[in-house]
């Protein structure tokens, strides 16, 4: 089963895919379903023996195209609506073991590149309002398969957490004429002590207003709404600013961090969002190299989080962590 359920009192969609239940689940090593397939082998879900990156629909999606009818009959109060989308699974490389911090800085200038065509491509259909690209990394976080790779959710509507940073950002627009990323920036430049690592194009903080200890934000230094808008120089700065941030993570405490990495771009249903900014999130659950930090009452149940840490504190860590910045080299597994 797969469908939208209204939530009216959050006023937002909740979906229903009951199918995912029976998703595989940390398969071994022989029998991972992103490796290439080898022959004589049992098939895998990408069937050649070799590859660079491969994007494909997931097998247990949350969405679907087309989507089936909703199993229930709504009401007025409890709205229902298929689950028309997309889900796509990319598998970084046809390497098993590592991570995306692995990757060569070549290969993450390809997924650069795969992750903007993927974004044009899906942005394109006419039901899909929203394209968000992210990654789970790490058992913490909840993997059901350790080959690197990200995933894409193509959705029918603007997701909640989007549509309040839309709303803020066209708060701050008709408030002051400006642009309230740029001037999110702009404020961490005055201050200085939250920036953790920048290139000509991008600058990655942890922001004033952290709520996970080690949270990092990227921000595009011009005022782009999504990727379509970068040109070369912007594609190869970005995959030397995720690199930096990822060895930074990892280097910081000698260990391969789990994190949810989350690509927030502006809408794709056809409106005027020139005063959304493109970033990107980084929401690490480590508070401490052996303690995690949990969503509990406060954070799950009223929606307020509690941080235990000072961002400058942290963003000081990270920005002693090695590297500052990356040459263009490979780094092998």
């Amino acid at each position: 089963m797969s469908e939208l359920r209204w939530h009216p009192i959050l006023q937002e969609w909740v979906i229903t895919a009951t199918h995912r239940q029976n998703r595989t689940f940390l398969p071994p090593d022989d029998y991972c379903p992103l490796c290439p397939t080898k022959p004589d082998a049992f098939p895998t879900e990408i069937p050649s023996e070799d590859y660079e990156i491969v994007t494909f629909e997931n097998k247990f999606p949350s969405f679907r195209h087309p989507a089936p009818e909703p199993a229930v009959e709504g009401t007025e109060l409890y709205k229902v609506r298929p689950a028309e989308g997309i889900c796509e699974v990319v598998s970084y490389t046809s390497r098993h073991d590592g991570t995306l911090t692995d990757c060569t800085l070549d290969e993450m200038r390809n997924l650069v590149e795969v992750w903007t065509d993927r974004f044009q491509e899906l942005s394109s259909r006419d039901f899909i309002d929203y394209v968000l690209i992210f990654e789970n990394k790490g058992k913490d976080i909840g993997v059901t398969l350790y080959h690197p790779h990200g995933q894409i959710y193509a959705f029918p509507f603007i997701p909640p957490k989007i549509q309040t940073e839309l709303k803020s950002a066209s708060e701050h627009k008709q408030k002051t004429g400006r642009c309230l990323f740029c001037d999110i920036i702009e404020e961490e430049y005055k201050d200085k002590r939250r920036i953790v690592a920048e290139n000509d194009s991008f600058a990655a903080m942890v922001p004033f207003f952290a709520r996970y200890p080690y949270e990092v934000y990227i921000f595009s230094k011009k005022h782009h709404q999504s990727m379509l808008q970068f040109d070369e120089a912007e594609k190869a700065d970005l995959a030397n600013i995720l690199k930096v941030v990822l060895l930074k993570y990892d280097n910081m405490w000698g260990i391969s961090l789990p994190y949810m990495m989350v690509m927030h771009q502006a809408p794709t249903d056809g409106l005027d969002y020139d005063h959304y900014h493109f970033h990107i999130e980084f929401h690490p659950p480590n508070r401490t190299q052996t303690k995690l930090k949990y969503l509990a009452g406060c954070e799950t149940g009223a929606g307020s989080y509690i941080n235990d840490t000072v961002a400058e504190e942290k963003a000081a860590e990270l920005r002693q962590a090695e590297p500052s910045t990356v040459e263009n080299t490979f780094i092998k597994l």
